[in-house]
């Protein structure tokens, strides 16, 4: 993976995440994807890889070291040390738009891209949650654009004490917020991803 001639595919980095690397031509956007809690990295990528306009991003996968994230289990942790030797490593081998960097997630995934996108939102310039749990960033930086997702019939993380929640307390808190919802269960799909990546691409 070098940086001037990037072959496309799937790679694992150093920082025990998959990076999905595009046929397009750079500089890329970059999304980092979290699973939800007992998934694993290539399922993360499954939710944007296939929808109208991830053919031009790079996809970066991080691995939880548990069974969920780090913060879930307690606090943050070796998934944090794990995203930033990830980051540094794409960053380091890919020319990245500096505006062009999202965090996403489902479920507790979703959870922990709006904590860490809230915290660090002087990098991630936008938060995509599908069907989040919470959000309980330590501090905030930046004022990411956010755009959440959540079934009406979701019985893993009912919507009306998560998502619904959630977006009234970063409305409250003057985030620019777009929320959708949608009748089915605990899920990110299809039409949801490739709303929210086509959301991303027009600012």
């Amino acid at each position: 993976m070098e940086a001037k001639s990037p072959q496309p595919g799937t790679y694992r980095t150093d920082g025990q995440a998959l990076l999905r690397v595009p046929s397009a031509p750079p500089p890329y956007r970059l999304a980092v994807v979290l699973h939800g809690a007992g998934a694993t990295a290539d399922q993360a990528l499954t939710w944007l890889r296939p929808q109208p306009g991830a053919n031009g991003l790079l996809l970066l996968a991080p691995q939880s070291s548990g069974s969920t994230w780090d913060l879930i289990a307690g606090g943050y942790g070796p998934d944090v040390i794990r995203l930033d030797a990830a980051l540094a490593e794409v960053f380091r081998k890919f020319p990245v738009e500096a505006a062009g960097v999202a965090i996403a997630g489902f479920s507790d995934g979703a959870s922990y891209a709006l904590t860490l996108g809230l915290s660090n939102g002087d990098l991630f310039g936008t938060v995509l949650a599908f069907s989040p749990g919470f959000m309980a960033p330590m501090l905030r930086h930046g004022r990411p654009r956010i755009f959440i997702s959540h079934g009406t019939a979701d019985r893993v993380l009912p919507i009306e004490r998560c998502s619904r929640r959630i977006v009234r307390t970063l409305r409250d808190d003057d985030y620019p917020v777009t929320y959708r919802e949608f009748p089915g269960g605990h899920d990110v799909p299809a039409d949801i991803a490739a709303e929210a990546l086509r959301w991303w691409s027009t600012p």
